[in-house]
């Protein structure tokens, strides 16, 4: 990579407007417009006294119900009327590892129904378990950033035979298990794409700037294809033992990188969806380090630059806070480092919206709110770690490719704010989307509420 072209800065915006995307995505790159209140939504309360409910999946089996996954390890159930069942549909508690109050990434992170649900009873889940041959103890202080900490799980179960509402438990199929180096940087989305395939995120494996013990060095893991870390995996849940890799895939070939891997050079992708009509292209929030947060379209076999760029912006791990003044627009084999549809920064910039964790959301395709639809709707944890401050954004793509960044007011809410940490995004079958959020930064107590976005009164 140290013969790799470099470019100024000033002119990174410039070039990287010329990148072109593969498979449908935009050819053009701007930065986004000053973030601005465009339109006012509502939020309509569906079900509350959750403790960290990070995500929602609603399968197709006609029932109308949301399972709500809460990071303490349970996945609730909301039925049609929003009545919240009284037991967890499947409890994984005793699994996951002791989480920290305070504030955690690990836990119960992700959900997703196999395309045939209704009829096979299959579904996915990603949990942080205890890492085998390590003790927990030093693990539950994220300050810490202790090595060793966890591993994380990506295993099948299938409903109960007798009860609809209830998982089978002793029906776990480990698919995958990957030892994480730090507490937090885990992904945790996982999502069926319109092929059929499972698509599971995995982060650079935590501590900061993709440095350090567990993190490749000269290159860092977002860059080295020989780990999941910092990727978005690919894989056929139908076929193989544990599974099979699509022939498709853009590595299943190279003797060199993992067949698994479908994009790499992320940071924490946190959260990612397919949009629900049009090219079904994959929108995913990378969480950025400590300037810029970033939403990109995933392409196969993309590279979306960590920890090389962070957003639009050059970065330099030994000091994170000062973007360089050049840097690679290429990686170590010729690929063209992708640049994000949006970013914003952490620091409010030129009356530009400010956050500190982007946190992807979905494409609008509901009937309710007829001006947000085509509209990505997505958010940000908050402005602030000690106090729930949380963003709602809508980017809006223009017909040259470029996407127009703007904030959502909220009625009712202080400020037309949402005033709570935003922890995630959920869709039902008709489009409609949902808000996940909580009071407290860490997992503790009952303030978690699922909240659905609704027209404006």
């Amino acid at each position: 990579m140290g013969n790799a072209p470099r470019i100024k800065s000033a002119s990174l915006r410039g070039l990287l407007a010329t990148l072109a995307f593969t498979a449908g995505c935009p050819t053009t790159m701007e930065p986004p417009a000053d973030s601005q209140p465009a339109m006012t939504v509502a939020l309509e309360a569906v079900a509350q006294g959750f403790t960290s409910p990070l995500a929602l999946a609603s399968p197709s089996d006609g029932t109308g119900r949301l399972f709500v996954v809460d990071q303490v390890g349970k996945i609730w159930i909301v039925d049609a009327s929003g009545n919240r069942n009284a037991l967890p549909f499947l409890d994984l508690g005793m699994k996951i590892v002791t989480l920290s109050a305070a504030y955690d990434e690990r836990g119960l992170l992700g959900l997703a129904f196999h395309p045939e649900y209704a009829s096979n009873g299959r579904f996915f889940v990603r949990y942080s378990a205890p890492r085998e041959g390590r003790p927990e103890e030093g693990c539950n202080d994220p300050a810490g950033f202790i090595v060793g900490c966890h591993s994380e799980v990506l295993a099948e179960y299938r409903v109960s035979a007798d009860d609809p509402d209830m998982a089978d438990p002793e029906s776990e199929r480990i698919l995958l298990t990957v030892d994480q180096p730090q507490f937090n940087h885990n992904g945790g989305q996982i999502a069926f794409g319109p092929d059929g395939y499972l698509y599971v995120g995995f982060g650079d494996g935590g501590g900061a700037d993709d440095v350090g013990e567990g993190h490749t060095p000269d290159l860092g893991n977002g860059q080295d294809l020989t780990t999941v870390l910092g990727k978005i995996l690919r894989i056929d849940v139908d076929s193989g033992d544990p599974y099979g890799i699509p022939a498709d895939n853009p590595f299943a070939n190279d003797q060199e990188a993992l067949p698994e891997i479908w994009a790499f050079g992320l940071r924490n992708p946190w959260r990612f969806s397919f949009a629900t009509a049009g090219d079904h292209r994959l929108f995913l929030g990378d969480a950025g380090q400590n300037l810029f947060e970033e939403v990109n379209i995933i392409a196969r076999g993309a590279n979306y630059g960590w920890n090389i760029r962070e957003g639009l912006h050059c970065f330099d791990p030994l000091n994170p806070v000062l973007p360089p003044d050049d840097c690679t627009v290429v990686d170590g084999n010729s690929n063209p480092l992708i640049a994000p549809i949006i970013e914003y920064p952490h620091v409010a910039e030129a009356d530009r919206s400010a956050g500190i964790a982007v946190i992807g959301g979905f494409v609008y395709r509901g009937a309710e709110i007829p001006e947000l639809v085509g509209h990505y709707v997505f958010g940000d944890y908050s402005r602030d770690f000690a106090m729930g401050d949380g963003t709602l954004f809508t980017a809006s793509e223009n017909t040259d490719g470029t996407w127009i960044l703007n904030e959502l007011a909220i009625a009712g809410g202080m400020g037309n704010r949402i005033g709570r940490f935003i922890l995630g995004f959920g869709q039902n079958q008709m489009g409609e989307l949902y808000v996940l959020t909580t009071a407290n930064a860490g997992p503790t107590g009952e303030s978690g509420e699922v909240q659905r976005i609704v027209p404006a009164p």
